[in-house]
């Protein structure tokens, strides 16, 4: 069938599933695959992705064709490559086409004068003295040589313990990027790493910057996003979201620790952010290169199977000392110790809180005393975790979730999925005689016993309470770096990406909290969770000089990643987990997709989910394509109630993405067979299954 030039496929900006034909007369001299229209859709106006001349096996004899009304010529036309890389993106992640390109769009109109309005922000790129390229070692010299020799589409993983130098390659690999007159794109997984890496950038890069991520005003990105696309800034430093900036020329892609989860969004469209990378990287023939001291076990095996190029530093730079690891069982210090972890509290300014063994507190005071640094980190924010009534059991839950409340400031309970807030009341309102007492442990009772215990310490605190926006951050890590804080406390905010030349000691308060979780990665994330925060101690000291300390608080020192980040160990870690998931067909072995149906009625979501499991039986049933798909569930999520909805799961796996998502298309269908009240959320790879 030809082409038509008076009629337009469009991608428009509606929960469509699929393209729309409109009829181009009147415009036709003026279109261009990229560029952005107006268009009718019922009796609205939307905004439309112009994506080509449709064929009249587009149309839809149902309907009658109607007319592009206006050409938005604010935006330039996209390039052919950037509009099959968001083909992509809605084809394989299951997501309306017109929703996934407006994702590209900035957040705000055009400035008339093209100037950032004035601000009292902070400057989106600090300007500071600029620095030469560091002397790289023979490990990095090697890993920059192969990379540079890399021309066309490729994809690197660079494996390096931590303090290995990977920022330096990346700093010199694009320079030569710039010299050939190309633009770089560096995604980082998360706004806590990046004003340091942004500091890094700057001295070395200057004015030729651009930052995009979740911490900058409307504004701001808008401004950022044009000077990249209008070429004024040659490298974009940011988030996932970075990834839909339609950067022109682009030479060279950058995946700064490409195993962290928060590279996946969990909401609307469910795209991981290392993948889309690597397709972006593909579709625009340009390398990619991931980073990471404890890579997916996606990537690595990917690597050590020859699909990617696998680059290795075995060595600190300037042969830097790893840190000293120690490990604190805690079954040992409960069994000459009856007091429970639940409900012991320090009796006295002598005794220790029922956290803190005794050969932690000896080290935290060592480091003050030499005035080094020392980070606590534990997983879990606010005073306590929940709060029970010892005579009746009762426990304060939220009423919008299937979750306890916690404990803040001894005033206030928190749900921190949907933000309740309710007042403490130490009277148990169940049984009406009981007192409800704290249960567990969070990173603020952490601070207050630490107060106590050295009052003379300067003590600060990182989690989502306490740091709450960008100047907050970034005022935090300048006080870190100038020496202002002796002892920081913290949630994985402060695990991952964060240089501290004093940081000497790092302790796991309680490194269990991880283990459990009903989650296949679990194990995984619990080893890069260790040996990430690990690599935050003794970066900076020379060989010769006293390594960091390392110091784990456990009840369970046999845990496979305790034991291999212990040694650090990662390629026995990946050995020994890659055959768990081989054995069960689950990551990288399998493909896995996540049906989660949700609705307000519990009644309702249940029958929804069951309907959906019995037609998928049906399906696989019917299609032999499908034989070697295999159905899980339904069954209740882990937490089956969130913010008012009532969550189930229903599991696929397979071994081929290409029949799964054939599947899953079908599966689904239109959804008008789904209550108008249920929502049906397709989410292709997974990384939460909570």
């Amino acid at each position: 069938m030809s082409l038509n030039s008076h009629l337009w496929k469009i991608a428009v900006d509606a929960p469509i599933r699929y393209v729309l034909t409109y009829s181009t007369v009147g415009f036709e001299k003026d279109l261009a695959p990229g560029q952005w229209v107006q268009v009718p859709l019922g009796r609205r106006k939307v905004a439309g992705l112009c994506l080509g001349p449709a064929t009249e096996a587009d149309l839809n004899e149902n309907f009658k064709v109607k007319s592009i009304e206006a050409i938005d010529s604010e935006y330039p036309p996209w390039s052919k490559p950037f509009l099959q890389w968001l083909d992509w993106l809605a084809q394989y992640y299951i997501h309306p086409p017109g929703l996934v390109a407006s994702l590209a769009l900035p957040p705000l109109r055009r400035n008339p004068n093209g100037k950032t309005r004035k601000s009292n922000r902070a400057a989106v790129i600090p300007v500071l003295p600029s620095e030469a390229p560091l002397q790289l070692n023979q490990e990095q010299k090697v890993v920059v040589d192969k990379i540079a020799q890399a021309s066309g589409f490729s994809t690197h993983l660079i494996f390096g313990v931590t303090g290995s130098g990977k920022t330096e390659i990346y700093l010199q690999l694009l320079e030569k990027i710039l010299d050939e007159g190309k633009t770089g794109l560096v995604l980082v997984p998360e706004i806590a790493l990046t004003p340091q890496l942004i500091q890094r950038f700057a001295r070395r890069f200057g004015n030729k910057i651009a930052a995009l991520h979740s911490q900058l005003t409307d504004r701001e990105r808008t401004n950022q996003w044009w000077d990249m696309v209008e070429g004024r800034k040659q490298i974009l430093i940011g988030a996932r979201s970075a990834l839909f900036c339609p950067v022109p020329n682009l030479g060279l892609i950058i995946v700064d620790e490409e195993h962290e989860p928060s590279y996946k969004q969990d909401e609307k469209l469910k795209y991981n952010g290392r993948d889309a990378a690597i397709m972006l990287g593909k579709h625009m023939n340009c390398p990619v290169l991931l980073g990471s001291a404890t890579p997916s076990l996606e990537s690595w095996k990917n690597a050590i199977e020859g699909r990617y190029h696998l680059h290795q530093l075995k060595h600190r730079v300037a042969d830097r000392s790893l840190p000293e690891f120690t490990i604190i069982d805690f079954k040992e210090k409960n069994s000459s110790n009856p007091e429970s972890l639940a409900f012991s509290r320090a009796k006295s300014k002598e005794s220790l809180p029922f956290w803190l063994s005794p050969q932690l507190h000896d080290a935290l005071k060592f480091q003050l005393e030499q005035k080094n640094q020392s980070a606590l980190f534990l997983n879990r924010r606010g005073l306590a975790q929940m709060v029970l009534c010892p005579d009746c059991g009762h426990t304060r839950e939220c009423p919008n979730c299937d979750i306890s409340l916690t404990l803040h400031a001894n005033t206030h309970l928190i749900c921190h999925y949907c933000d309740y807030h309710e007042n403490f009341k130490t009277l148990c309102p169940d049984c009406r005689e009981g007192e409800l007492k704290p249960l567990g442990l969070g990173t603020e009772l952490v601070e207050t016993d630490l107060r106590k215990l050295f009052p003379e310490a300067r003590i600060a605190r990182a989690d989502r309470d306490e740091i709450q926006n960008r100047q907050e951050l970034e005022d935090l890590i300048s006080q870190m770096e100038n020496g202002e804080i002796d002892f920081l406390i913290g949630t994985q905010m402060i695990a991952k990406g964060l240089d501290f030349p004093k940081l000497k000691l790092v302790a796991f308060v309680l490194a269990d909290v991880g283990f459990n979780f009903p989650d296949f990665r679990a194990t995984e994330r619990s080893f890069q969770l260790l040996t990430q925060m690990s690599g935050r101690s003794g970066r900076h000291v020379l060989s010769g000089e006293t390594p960091g300390q390392v110091v784990v608080q456990t009840y369970n020192r046999e845990h496979e990643s305790l034991v291999r980040a212990q040694k650090t160990d990662f390629e026995g870690f990946a050995e020994q987990e890659l055959l768990h998931r081989k054995a069960l067909n689950y990551p990288p072995y399998g493909r896995l997709v996540c049906f989660r149906v949700q609705g307000a009625k519990l009644g309702e979501a249940r029958d929804s989910v069951q309907a959906l499991a019995q037609r998928a039986f049906a399906l696989k049933t019917k299609f032999s394509a499908y034989d070697n798909l295999e159905i899980l569930g339904p069954a209740e999520a882990p937490l089956s109630r969130i913010r008012g909805q009532f969550r189930f799961h229903l599991l696929v796996k397979g071994s081929q993405a290409q029949v799964l998502n054939q599947f899953c298309r079908q599966l689904v269908g239109d959804e008008k067979w789904f209550p108008h009240s249920v929502k049906v959320l397709v989410d292709i790879d997974p990384i939460h299954l909570l």
